[in-house]
């Protein structure tokens, strides 16, 4: 899975334990989800999507073999 975590982010000005703060998840979760590393929950991609105001699919995208 592909996000757009990172863009957003900067985008905001926020920076990675800003937005862990934001949506309950910690600045080591982040980095994890930016780099690929580590796919959210439904509920923190939720949360997330809630701080940027737009669809959790605008943010999280499938990639590849995910798509098949």
């Amino acid at each position: 899975m592909g996000n757009r975590l990172k863009e957003l982010r900067a985008a905001r000005s926020l920076n990675q334990q800003q937005l862990g703060q934001l949506v309950g998840a910690s600045r080591q979760t982040i980095s994890l989800i930016e780099r690929g590393d580590y796919n959210p929950s439904i509920t923190l991609a939720l949360r997330i999507a809630r701080v940027f105001q737009m669809p959790v699919e605008e943010i999280f995208y499938l990639t590849g073999e995910e798509e098949s």
